[in-house]
């Protein structure tokens, strides 16, 4: 049962990471371009409704990682100090990946393009502390 609860978290864990940080990719990346697009009116409603939609993928992504990292995090005790400072930045910067999140899905958000630029980086670099400490483990 274990292993199963296990691979359930892992699943979960990577899931949401990917719907987060793939989402705004997608989002910045695709997304804003296109709505620059549009006239000035139909891209700001367009860019809103597109946040207002995203705001439950968000919600349900955070959660499922607060879940699944705080399970990780008990089920794996004792590591060396590097393991546990590289977490600690990784923690850091994943505040600001959840904090940015719900700003960038406020609807009329004049600086969402700047701030889902912010989110890209840092959970491009979360992504590569979590494959060293995946390595270091």
């Amino acid at each position: 049962m274990a292993d199963v609860l296990f691979v359930i978290m892992r699943w979960l864990h990577l899931s949401s990471m990917a719907t987060l940080v793939g989402g705004i990719l997608y989002g910045r990346f695709v997304m804003t371009p296109a709505v620059g697009a549009l006239a000035p009116d139909a891209g700001k409603a367009l860019a809103s409704r597109i946040a207002t939609s995203y705001r439950r993928f968000v919600l349900a992504a955070v959660c499922g990682l607060i879940v699944s990292g705080v399970y990780n995090i008990l089920t794996n005790p004792g590591h060396r100090p590097i393991y546990h400072m590289l977490l600690g930045v990784k923690l850091m910067l994943v505040l600001h990946v959840f904090a940015m999140a719900f700003l960038v899905t406020q609807p009329e958000n004049p600086r969402r393009a700047r701030l889902m630029t912010g989110m890209v980086v840092s959970g491009l670099i979360i992504l590569a502390i979590s494959a060293y400490l995946r390595r270091i483990f």
